[in-house]
């Protein structure tokens, strides 16, 4: 699109927010995309219907017969496959947990002015497909190539500029994570919404690397310049910090919020007695998760860990709790098999990535 045609030019992006006041157009962020509900956490894979959402532009309607994948740029054997050339591939299956980047974003203070997650924006799902290596392989990169960029079809603005979104991995990350190159999610054929018909999943890295809609793969000898790659998703102290970019998933739990809740508000109703709190709690690159805790009327206490069901998913928690009536507040942190533990304060971000901050869940307790 020539630049005579982008009415977006002059908007700069940056916009004043009010904490706890949404705009009108985060309102209409917030409409179009979707989070997990947190009562299914109780469950080892999230339903489809309620894993998150974050789209960036709107969802590409692709003929599934006739899409056909491209690996070209600096490979020696470039070359096309559609999808039933994919599905006769190796397959295989794996649980992933997938967390947005921007998760928590409403509990940083000043926050950005974007998609106002709380705590829902992330699920954990099987997904089915193939590796990806095998095929980079294939096409044979050059020498010289430094990385691999994965353009989806959904095209669109941010902050003025026109791109299909589009993510970017160096041939050692593809060497050493398990992405895929995935049809299918929790046994049926993708959604439009998320991917349909392929998409790429990096397990143990934030959402936004694994790219839906997947048309196009190619080999780069210069350093992926896209704008979802060097524009954004990097941790930034300030507007004119350059920044570091956003890969791999912190350390973070959630629990179910226990008893019933206020319509308004989402604090929580109980009756006093014997209650059992669960949760799930999950790291990134592969890295167990080693220790839950609970804090419960201002004492931590370490929760229960189950087995984890895959190597890239979340870890299932318990903690038993004696309610006695007033107002509580509970919060639970996790610790990683690194050391890395969950902070109890937002960790400061210009546009408020990876807030793993502990979860707060406000309960009232009844008298007997």
């Amino acid at each position: 699109m020539a630049n005579t045609d982008n009415p977006f030019l002059g908007y700069s992006g940056r916009i004043d927010t009010k904490d706890g006041v949404y705009s009108q157009s985060e309102v209409g962020l917030a409409n179009r995309n979707s989070g997990n509900l947190l009562e299914t956490l109780a469950l080892d894979i999230t339903p489809t219907g309620l894993h998150y959402l974050l789209i960036h532009f709107d969802v590409p309607l692709i003929d599934a017969g006739a899409h056909r994948l491209g690996f070209s740029g600096a490979f020696d054997a470039p070359f096309e496959l559609g999808l039933d050339e994919i599905k006769a591939l190796p397959q295989v299956t794996l649980p992933v947990t997938l967390e947005c980047a921007g998760n928590g974003r409403s509990g940083i203070s000043p926050r950005a002015h974007s998609m106002p997650w709380l705590y829902e924006a992330v699920g954990t799902s099987e997904w089915t497909g193939t590796p990806l290596r095998p095929l980079i392989e294939r096409a044979r990169p050059r020498a010289d190539v430094v990385d691999i960029a994965f353009f989806g079809a959904d095209y669109g603005f941010d902050k003025g500029v026109g791109h299909c979104f589009g993510r970017s991995l160096t041939l050692e990350q593809i060497a050493d994570l398990d992405v895929m190159l995935v049809h299918s999610m929790n046994g049926q054929p993708l959604l439009p919404q998320h991917g349909a018909p392929l998409r790429l999943i990096v397990p143990g890295w934030y959402g936004m690397a694994s790219v839906k809609w997947l048309g196009r793969i190619e080999a780069l000898t210069q350093p992926f310049d896209g704008f979802q790659q060097v524009q954004t998703y990097r941790f930034r102290d300030s507007d004119t910090d350059p920044g570091r970019p956003v890969t791999t998933m912190r350390v973070k739990s959630l629990m179910v919020p226990p008893g019933v809740p206020d319509w308004g508000t989402r604090k929580r109703y109980l009756e006093p007695g014997p209650v059992t709190l669960v949760g799930r709690a999950w790291s990134g690159g592969g890295v167990p998760v080693t220790r839950v805790e609970v804090e419960l009327d201002g004492v931590w206490r370490e929760a229960r860990l189950e087995q984890q069901t895959g190597r890239h998913a979340w870890t299932k928690w318990s903690c038993d709790w004696l309610a006695s009536p007033g107002d509580h507040v509970l919060r639970c942190r996790a610790t990683d098999a690194n050391g890395a533990v969950q902070p109890l304060d937002p960790p400061w971000d210009v546009a408020g990535f990876a807030n793993n901050a502990a979860q707060k869940v406000h309960v009232f307790v009844a008298e007997g």
